[in-house]
């Protein structure tokens, strides 16, 4: 069944790229509602932002949309990587600025919150879009495909000179807590020789060893290290789910993306829908509940920091 807030989660941060401070409030949604962002902070224009692939106005370092009137939210990619993996199908987000909350850059103080007041079901069952032909998105190195599947699985492979990350691949079945227990936890990172370039162009103002990994050759500058040793490309996966989960509903597919990021998988999203006959709706049934990813998670499931 569809699914919702028990309660309103309030969460409070700093912008990854603005550096301000930043509140945001989940909110349970009706039957039918999807996911939304209301700007709580705008009063003379449309506050209401569909977390929609079609309202993705921005893929560089995070995922922004943008509604008709120009109302703007970014960094959105992690909350909708929880929301997607814990299987919230209706709410509300409200925050008072343009950007969400980095908190410590992964997908692990949403999913807190939001399984520590848990999930109410719905009088409605979930409807998915199940992919029916391959789809291929390539642009300069970068390779993304969406292909049928019985249930979301991601498979991902990255390369990067430095050697504290190097070739990394990782393939997984999103169902039955897989993504609380797998890739919740694993951090944004960046490389040291980016950063300045980067607070120079007015982006990551509020990053630190706090919210990303920062790796500079084959060190890791952050005190604690990695958290696994794959979790880079852990982290590529969260960000595939999040944006994936802009659809506006699970798919049902087998998403492989090498070198992908924010723009590959919006691109795809957008060539998914403009394919005649490379998906469909479908009503999920209770036999069919183990195929998403946010059914039948545990309290075993939740990584230990």
């Amino acid at each position: 069944m569809q699914k919702t807030l028990k309660s309103p989660v309030t969460l409070r941060g700093t912008g990854l790229h603005s550096g301000k401070p930043a509140n945001l409030r989940l909110v349970p949604a009706g039957v039918g509602h999807g996911i939304v962002f209301h700007r709580v902070d705008v009063t003379d224009r449309d506050q209401v932002i569909p977390a929609n692939y079609l309202a993705v106005n921005d893929t560089q370092l995070c995922t922004r949309v943008s509604n008709n009137e120009g109302v703007e939210v970014s960094t959105i990619e992690h909350l909708m990587a929880a929301l997607a993996g814990t299987g919230v199908n209706n709410a509300v987000i409200e925050i008072d600025g343009p950007e969400v909350p980095i908190m410590d850059g992964s997908a692990i103080s949403f999913v807190r919150e939001i399984l520590a007041v848990g999930l109410a079901d719905q009088d409605a069952p979930v409807r998915a879009i199940r992919v029916l032909r391959d789809v291929t998105v390539t642009f300069d190195d970068v390779i993304v495909t969406l292909s049928p599947a019985d249930n979301l699985e991601i498979d991902f492979s990255i390369d990067f000179s430095d050697r504290a990350i190097g070739e990394q691949h990782k393939k997984l079945n999103m169902a039955n807590g897989t993504f609380v227990r797998e890739l919740s936890d694993c951090r944004t990172f960046v490389r040291r020789n980016d950063v300045e370039m980067l607070q120079a162009n007015g982006l990551a103002l509020g990053g630190s060893l706090d919210n990303a990994i920062v790796v500079d050759q084959d060190k890791v500058l952050n005190p604690e290290g990695f958290r696994r040793a794959d979790e880079c490309v852990r982290h590529k996966m969260l960000d595939a789910l999040g944006d994936l989960y802009l659809a506006g509903a699970p798919i049902l597919g087998r998403y492989v993306g090498n070198r992908a990021g924010h723009r590959a998988t919006n691109e795809l999203l957008r060539a998914l829908f403009a394919t005649d006959g490379a998906w469909e709706w479908v009503t999920c049934s209770p036999e069919q509940d183990h195929d998403l990813p946010g059914t039948d998670i545990k309290s075993s499931d939740f990584p230990t920091l």
